[in-house]
């Protein structure tokens, strides 16, 4: 398996970065788009990293937020064939409450101009003989969401977000199984046992993506987990 990271929010490279995250995965002589940032920078990034955007055998949208999904606009332009998985309820109104309440979901030229090129699924999603789309299905964590500022809209309110539109994309490997779960916003430990409950005879081998770990507190970025946690985890 060889995996690049296309775009994330720091660079000490001539690559540029931005609010987002990106990853190209290449298994089995088959290649993965693993969202697409917050714009098209993920795709000069991979033009000077000489990876072939164009070959990609299937995309996947983690979840519903601009700043992984906003690039998949310029991308499906170019690429007028390629599906893009993405979970029930992906283009639902998502909202943070950092910084104000305000609109993180999906750009709207994204849902109304491209929906057909989804493929949503609500299950299990079997993408090859060993890689699966799993969606986030625990329920109960609305506490986290509300720590975490995360909520949708329904009926004109505002309610924590459910999570349910968010899924892990999965390797059964010979070492183990690797999830990637671009921002873990219920907790990797939550998405780690979610996933073991399809392949429980397997040992996690890797696990990528964003924690969603920090917070601030009085102006200062902070952890947002005790020690004790820390090492639970």
């Amino acid at each position: 398996m060889e995996i690049t990271v296309l775009v994330e929010n720091t660079t000490d490279t001539e690559l540029q970065c931005e609010h987002g995250l990106s990853f190209w995965i290449s298994y089995k002589g088959k290649n993965y788009l693993l969202d697409a940032g917050s714009t098209d920078l993920f795709m000069q990034n991979a033009y000077i990293l000489q990876i072939p955007l164009e070959r990609a055998d299937a995309c996947v949208l983690s979840h519903g937020h601009y700043d992984h999904s906003g690039g998949f606009t310029s991308y499906l332009e170019k690429n007028k064939s390629v599906p893009v998985y993405a979970c029930q309820g992906f283009d639902e109104e998502y909202f943070s409450q950092s910084g104000g309440m305000h609109y993180i979901g999906i750009p709207k030229e994204l849902s109304q101009g491209y929906k057909e090129r989804f493929i949503v699924i609500d299950g299990p999603q079997k993408l090859d003989d060993t890689v699966w789309l799993i969606p986030h299905k625990t329920k109960g964590l609305e506490k986290v969401a509300e720590e975490a500022g995360l909520y949708k809209k329904k009926n004109e309110k505002f309610e924590p977000d459910d999570f349910m539109h968010e899924l892990s994309l999965v390797f059964d490997t010979e070492k183990g199984i690797i999830i990637f779960n671009s921002c873990s916003h219920s907790g990797f430990g939550v998405i780690i046992r979610e996933v073991k409950q399809y392949f429980p005879d397997k040992k996690t081998y890797a696990f990528f993506g964003g924690l969603h770990m920090k917070g601030k507190k009085d102006g200062k970025e902070i952890c947002r987990f005790t020690e004790e946690k820390i090492d639970q985890l």
